[in-house]
């Protein structure tokens, strides 16, 4: 029978991790309330006789010292501490003090431009990226981290043999999350983020250093941007590729930029969203892919959410008609990061077919 609690025991806790680690994971990263497993929270504190896991979830999500420093929305803090206390309070267990002067703390915070994204990897090191509050801001898309770069992420570091030793040119890097990743868990040997939106590049860089990663000296002077650097330096054992970041606009691409990024692989995360940004990226791609040097072939990766069937298969017309190879390929197997996997994400290798 004590055998049989013990093994009992072993499940509760280990399911109470889980929740735990459900939670923090979700929380970091500013999941929508409806993906949070509260239906599993309340089910556990209607039979607990305390508020011992919830005062759990709240140290290890809004009272965590990830959260002082780099925090999620003011907005997104209300919510989630709002959801907590609802199903605390139906509950029988005494008020959970901690609860609402969490809340009081927030509320009378100023909600500023910027917040945080915390990912954390099966190492247990986190990616932070600084992102804005909107979803579109300042006439961009690229100062928020979109599921299929978290996708991405996943299968570039269950294939990191593909990027070891490997320069790597990324469009439309946004705020970095896919380059980020590859940098810190890959060991390519030069990797180039790329974007147009002047204020999307500027994020960009801050992202980069603050996650203990450095730019290449000719091509950008760390003067020009004040980032707070973990412990205040940048280890020299994590800058493990030459690392720059270059304003590109695809439909301004010269002969002389595609001789200077030519790379070995060329990847891009969730940039197929409008007819006209397809012809300019089909564009680009014929560039790089077939007026490159052609002793050095590159092979594109490309991840996108099907949002519009109809743009989708344009695309993919569009590489057909100038003679661009593509294939769909297996995503990744292994769950990283908390974005919704019914969302249809499919990844492309592309090619030029000689």
């Amino acid at each position: 029978m004590s055998g049989d609690c013990g093994a009992a025991g072993a499940v509760l806790r280990r399911r109470d991790r889980d929740l735990l680690l459900s939670f923090q994971h979700s929380f970091f990263t500013m999941r929508r309330m409806d993906s949070l497993p509260l239906a599993e929270l309340e089910e556990r504190l209607k039979n607990s006789k305390d508020s011992t896991l919830l005062q759990q979830i709240l140290q290890q999500t809004v009272l965590h010292p990830l959260c002082n420093k780099y925090p999620p929305s003011v907005k997104y803090r209300r919510l989630f501490l709002a959801e907590l206390i609802k199903k605390h309070e139906m509950t029988s267990t005494e008020p959970l003090d901690d609860l609402y002067d969490a809340l009081g703390e927030v509320l009378r915070s100023e909600e500023l431009k910027m917040c945080h994204k915390n990912y954390f990897l099966l190492s247990g090191e986190n990616i932070r990226l600084g992102e804005n509050v909107a979803i579109i801001s300042e006439g961009t898309t690229g100062l928020v981290t979109w599921e299929a770069a978290q996708f991405f992420a996943e299968w570039a570091m269950e294939n990191s043999e593909v990027f070891n030793c490997r320069t790597i040119l990324e469009l439309g890097s946004g705020i970095g999350l896919t380059g980020i990743t590859i940098c810190k868990t890959c060991a390519p040997k030069e990797y180039i983020f790329s974007d147009c939106h002047p204020n999307v590049l500027q994020q960009l860089r801050k992202n980069i250093l603050s996650n203990g990663l450095l730019l290449d000296s000719e091509t950008w002077n760390p003067k020009d941007c004040e980032v707070e650097v973990e412990n205040n330096k940048v280890s020299e054992e994590n800058q493990r590729p030459k690392i720059t970041v270059v304003g590109l606009e695809w439909s301004e691409v010269t002969q002389e930029q595609v001789a200077e990024l030519q790379s070995d692989i060329i990847i891009a995360s969730d940039v197929i969203y409008d007819p006209e940004v397809v012809l300019c990226l089909v564009s680009v791609l014929e560039k790089f892919l077939i007026s490159g040097e052609k002793e050095r072939s590159s092979v594109v990766y490309l991840a996108s959410t099907i949002r519009n069937p109809e743009t989708y298969h344009q695309f993919k017309m569009e590489l057909d008609r100038v003679g661009i190879g593509h294939q769909v390929i297996t995503g990744p197997t292994r769950k990283v990061f908390p974005y919704n996997r019914c969302t249809k994400i499919e990844l492309l290798k592309i090619h030029h077919e000689t």
